[in-house]
């Protein structure tokens, strides 16, 4: 008999220090079709997260497990994070923007052109110390109905952007992606992890996160292949505060070492699109899987938000 949970599969040893025998793989709610964009506010002890087909939010409450509409219509929003003034920050696929929702309720528009041209549709997003903003910008909203509404592209390519905190001036920060889609700074914002996703769209394309050091919290170089998945496809993901990904992929939520090495996975009978950490001490991973919003205890603190 193993030691180990049954959600857990421990491909090298030491997985097995994040793993809690006694925590077992919470099934919380189902009823989505597509969930993504887990975002955590400690404030209110509440996950937001995003059912793109449905065009709407989520709201899960930590403190009674209820679940509630947090916005709908939602623009198709996809990836959601939380700013350094504790502001809700979400991608629209619909909206082929990014946006930023203020205490009041009010929603102010961050991003939705680059050099006048419409933005494809922002997917992820994440916030540096300095309060810009980064985000991925693939066409999956534009190139179905189901996620978006169904558009040509006026920009080039999928892009990376850079939102300058001072001007708002939007930059392309990397070019170079088939579908940048997951991006997440490490721990010490030193380095930045993109996700690309092009085999949807090109046979035997990218299914990989790419590693890129970040220089003034500006500028990026390197770019090289961090790791590739071995189940499906890579999407959303998080850090822990020992340098470990947590990141979905088909089969569950796989943990990558910090020489992008597979060391376990927590097994999700859905494919898993997203997760987040909450809870005050960042101790509960929040997993979106395809339909359903799952959560697990584990013996690691996660990164705090922004990032």
């Amino acid at each position: 008999m193993s030691d180990f949970p049954e959600h857990a599969e421990v491909i090298d040893p030491s997985f097995a220090q994040y793993l809690l025998p006694t925590a077992y793989l919470e099934k919380l709610w189902t009823g989505g079709r597509w969930l993504e964009g887990p975002a955590y506010f400690g404030g209110g002890r509440y996950l937001v997260f995003s059912d793109i087909p449905n065009n709407r939010m989520m709201r899960y409450d930590e403190t009674d497990g209820s679940m509630s509409v947090f916005r709908q219509p939602a623009n198709n929003s996809n990836g959601n994070t939380r700013d350094r003034e504790g502001r809700l920050v979400t991608c629209e696929h619909l909206g082929r923007r990014v946006s930023r929702t203020e205490h009041d309720g009010s929603i102010t528009v961050i991003a939705d052109k680059y050099e006048g041209k419409r933005l494809n549709s922002p997917n992820d997003v994440v916030v540096h110390p300095d309060g810009a903003i980064w985000f991925t910008d693939p066409t999956y909203g534009i190139d179905m109905d189901y996620e978006g509404k169904i558009c040509e592209p006026e920009v080039a390519g999928s892009y990376v952007y850079r939102v300058d905190p001072g001007s708002g001036a939007v930059e392309a920060v990397a070019t170079d992606f088939v579908k940048p889609n997951g991006i997440a700074f490490s721990p010490d914002y030193s380095e930045l992890y993109i996700v690309d996703t092009g085999a949807t769209h090109v046979p035997n394309g990218p299914r990989h996160i790419r590693r890129f050091s970040v220089a003034d919290g500006k500028r990026l170089s390197g770019g090289e292949v961090f790791a590739e998945s071995t189940a499906g496809l890579f999407d959303g993901f998080r850090f822990d505060m020992d340098g470990n990904i947590w990141t979905s992929a088909k089969d569950g939520v796989h943990c990558l070492n910090r020489a992008g090495e597979l060391i376990g996975k927590i097994k999700i009978p859905e494919v898993v699109a997203n997760v987040a950490w909450g809870t005050e001490k960042r101790i509960r991973l929040y997993i979106m899987g395809t339909s359903s919003l799952y959560a697990v205890y584990l013996k690691t603190k996660g990164m705090p938000y922004p990032g």
